[in-house]
């Protein structure tokens, strides 16, 4: 007996705890200003050198990163961290236009997102030129018909890592935005090369992609790359077929937005079916902790490009997505602004970068 009323007391208090969690209310956007506002004092005052940049053992990329944040976030971009941070980037600039160190393995990943960086400060028009010169690098890097078989190649359209290395979706969506964000039409021929290899991505047989892997895991969502035999972070189904994760998933929704597809293509319902059927901010789909932060900050780009206000989850529950991402960020915001994942895979322990990935997600949650 007494063994049965403890249990029924334990009973009890878990349902008024779920209760409470249930009902609690969505972070409002003073809410949301003072994280960003706390978040953007750690990186001005904790996160950033003397020499400006961030995280610089790392390269560029996490010093353009979080010009973007904090930009995009509300600090002027002639802030003097902000305006100490580009003239670092600066110092990376090639005479071919790229963005990163000499002979860089990652040069497509720092320009792409250099070019979100110079395009959140330029309103003025102050870096066209540093923009237009790294639009023509990156557009350099990426398989065309230059390379290989051409559009037969699994590997054409994409971006990646080193010199015409294997590329892959993360690099190929850095590609996409920054292109767009420094005002390159969807119809450019760069970007409708990258849709090709976009689509080849997807767990979706059809005209698009007639690659084997769709037809052993056909599900509609995303994995890492086609090119060199396939290969999802996230591993393989038991038949031999690319399992989907989350945050490749958005990077496809989004990807395929910004090439101008739109809701009525069957590429972008059948993502959207696989999102609504793995809705979550507790965790990256299919990859459990592991790029949480790279999940949120892609998932809220991706939703905010989309236009809804709200998600239907595949029971047909409707979601204000931006109020539970903001929660579910706020709530892992460390005491001294900063966000951290307890995950380190992909460079998420550097608090530089994960705080980033925060600030620029809680941008689109406003």
């Amino acid at each position: 007996m007494h063994s049965l009323r403890r249990s029924m007391l334990c009973s009890t208090i878990a349902i008024a705890i779920a209760c409470a969690v249930t009902v609690a209310p969505a972070a409002e956007p003073a809410a949301i200003k003072a994280s960003i506002e706390k978040a953007s004092k750690y990186l001005i005052e904790q996160g950033q050198a003397q020499d400006g940049s961030f995280s610089s053992q790392a390269g560029p990329a996490i010093t353009a990163l979080a010009v973007a944040a904090l930009v995009k976030s509300g600090t002027p971009a002639d802030a003097p961290a902000v305006k100490n941070a580009i003239a670092y980037l600066m110092k990376f600039k090639n005479a071919d236009g790229g963005i990163h160190p000499p002979e860089s393995p990652v040069a497509n990943y720092e320009t792409s997102i250099a070019m979100l960086a110079l395009a959140a400060c330029n309103k003025d028009g102050r870096y066209d030129k540093e923009i237009k010169d790294a639009e023509a690098f990156v557009k350099g890097l990426q398989w065309d018909d230059g390379e290989g078989p051409g559009p037969a190649d699994p590997a054409y359209g994409g971006a990646g890592y080193g010199k015409k290395n294997r590329p892959d979706l993360s690099n190929t969506a850095f590609l996409i935005e920054a292109l767009r964000s420094v005002g390159t039409g969807a119809d450019d021929p760069a970007i409708q090369r990258a849709l090709v290899f976009v689509s080849r991505t997807q767990n979706l047989e059809g005209p698009n992609n007639t690659l084997p892997f769709p037809a052993k895991n056909p599900d509609g969502g995303f994995y890492y790359t086609p090119a060199a035999g396939g290969e999802s972070q996230a591993g393989q189904t038991p038949n031999g077929g690319l399992r989907s994760y989350g945050s490749m998933t958005y990077a496809g929704l989004k990807s395929m937005i910004f090439a101008g597809l739109t809701k009525d293509d069957p590429r972008v319902k059948a993502a959207l079916a696989w999102l609504a059927k793995h809705y979550t901010f507790a965790e990256n789909p299919g990859m459990g902790t592991a790029g949480l932060y790279y999940y949120y900050h892609t998932a809220a780009k991706a939703l905010d490009v989309l236009g809804e206000e709200s998600f239907t989850d595949a029971a047909g529950k409707q979601h204000a997505w931006r109020s539970e991402l903001s929660d579910t960020i706020l709530a892992r915001q460390q005491p001294d602004g900063s966000w951290v994942n307890e995950n380190p895979r992909w460079m998420e322990g550097d608090p530089n970068l994960v705080t980033s990935y925060a600030l620029l997600a809680l941008s689109y949650c406003l």
